[in-house]
């Protein structure tokens, strides 16, 4: 059989497991609350930009309101990604062969296997993000302008997904500068025609955000602040990159990335886009905590530096020993982690009990909450249920059984669009839910004259608490009804 047929049959499993572990898998808190902001679509959101939204509801138009349609749309765009990125890699790396493996060491990371079947803001990031290094690349293989075009619409595409693409901007900036054969684009009115397309495809979100006292903005870039310097998030910040993308891996893009030469203006383009993220992000970790998974637009450019390390044959000194082992063992040890980790979601293969974190991410246990709940709500002639935080509040909405619907009163600032409950809602019982560490029971009472515990519920896997829930019968509503009904 021959490697690239190896390479595509490797492919296609990997791509079956997502759809698997797309079905089979209980939603994310995230997930759930994203599921909400597509039931009143916007141009924009109190957290991110709207491409979530517009994904989750195409996909659950066409597969209803299940884990698999609120995933699909963000699964398809994964194949999208691979193929941008398998077509990027032969062109800078000028080879087919290239082209294959990247594509292959990408679907390999817990990142992309992650980021690209949950249905969160990452995976139309990632996918714009490779669909704008591809464009970047048929600029400098063709040297046609048209293409800045193809950049432009990529970009503003990747800038409704989430605003870390300016950072993508940013190093596209650093490319046309910092390499010799691409200055000339400087003065071609190409790339400022690409730029105006990818501000007019961003200008809903811009229109949201000024009408709603640029929220997204200040939430997002509220972010930029550091604390005092310290360097116990920089280790988290590795060690959950390690873990994310492989070791090996990332051994071999690190090494690919070393190996960039600013006068070929191909593999340039791999150093121009990474290394101001890198800079950023290990600075942002010497002073706060940078999540995991926000590198993971990077991850279709690391892949490609990584195929280059792993083909190239002229490395010298300690680097060589290093890239034939990280070569040998990259494939191998990328797959033993996808799968356990594969293995661990669907079915808990290590008993880490109430700790496991997969189990807590995902709603493991909920519809059985959601059920007890249900009974209690009937017995109650409660109308509604109330919650206080958006994980409760979207996995409620979710899995509940029934219609009742769900007010958010604790953080009902996430759902400025969505309608006020009716007087006459609330002036009937209500339940409040909550998870124990999350108990605003206090809150409640500040609207309501009666909140009166009525029942404890732990949400397990295999009989193993994963959580607690602690419910309350709530009547007697004061003054006007708060909160929103996303």
């Amino acid at each position: 059989m021959r490697r690239e047929t190896q390479l595509i049959a490797a492919l296609t499993i990997l791509c079956a497991l997502r759809l698997l572990a797309g079905e089979l898998l209980p939603l994310s808190s995230d997930e759930a609350y994203y599921w909400l902001w597509s039931r009143h679509l916007a141009a924009g959101y109190y957290d991110h930009p709207p491409a979530i939204a517009f994904v989750i509801r195409a996909g659950t138009l066409l597969f209803g309101d299940t884990p698999f349609g609120l995933r699909v749309g963000g699964i398809l765009l994964s194949f999208a990604a691979s193929w941008f990125i398998w077509r990027t890699a032969a062109i800078l790396l000028r080879s087919e062969k290239a082209g294959a493996l990247a594509c292959l060491l990408f679907n390999l990371t817990l990142m992309a296997a992650v980021e690209t079947m949950a249905a969160t803001p990452d995976a139309p990031s990632i996918a714009a993000s490779a669909a704008l290094v591809w464009t970047l690349a048929k600029v400098a293989e063709t040297k046609d302008g048209r293409w800045w075009l193809a950049a432009g619409l990529a970009a503003g595409l990747g800038l409704l997904s989430k605003y870390s693409a300016l950072f993508l901007g940013a190093g596209t900036l650093v490319w046309l500068i910092a390499s010799p054969p691409m200055r000339r684009w400087l003065t071609s009115f190409w790339p400022y025609l690409g730029g105006a397309a990818a501000l007019a495809i961003f200008s809903p979100n811009l229109w949201w955000n000024a009408g709603h006292d640029w929220a997204t903005f200040v939430f997002q870039f509220g972010r930029l602040g550091g604390e005092h310097f310290t360097l116990r998030y920089l280790a988290e910040f590795l060690g959950a990159q390690i873990v994310l993308a492989s070791p090996f891996i990332l051994v071999l893009g690190v090494l690919g990335l070393s190996a960039a030469s600013r006068r070929d203006e191909r593999r340039a383009l791999i150093a121009a886009i990474l290394w101001p993220c890198i800079i950023y992000f290990t600075w942002h970790s010497l002073h706060d905590r940078v999540q995991g998974n926000w590198p993971c637009f990077l991850y279709p450019l690391l892949a490609v530096a990584a195929a280059d390390a792993m083909l190239r044959p002229d490395w010298t000194g300690w680097r060589a020993p290093l890239a034939r082992w990280s070569a040998r063992l990259a494939v191998p040890v990328a797959a033993v982690l996808l799968l356990a980790g594969y293995a661990q979601a669907l079915i808990g293969v290590v008993p880490f009990g109430r700790k496991d974190p997969l189990a807590r991410l995902l709603a493991v246990g909920l519809p059985e909450v959601t059920a007890k709940v249900e009974k209690l709500r009937v017995a109650t002639g409660a109308a509604a249920i109330l919650t206080t935080d958006y994980a409760t509040t979207g996995w409620f909405a979710f899995y509940a059984p029934s219609e009742a619907p769900v007010v958010d009163i604790g953080e009902d600032y996430r759902w400025p669009d969505a309608p006020p409950p009716a007087v006459k809602l609330l002036e009937r019982p209500a339940l409040y839910v909550t998870e124990m560490r999350r108990d605003r029971h206090d809150l409640i009472a500040a609207h309501f004259g009666e909140v009166t515990e009525i029942a404890r519920i732990d949400r397990e896997r295999a009989g193993v608490p994963i959580a607690h829930y602690v419910v309350y019968r709530v009547g007697s509503l004061k003054g006007s009804p708060p909160g929103r009904m996303p």
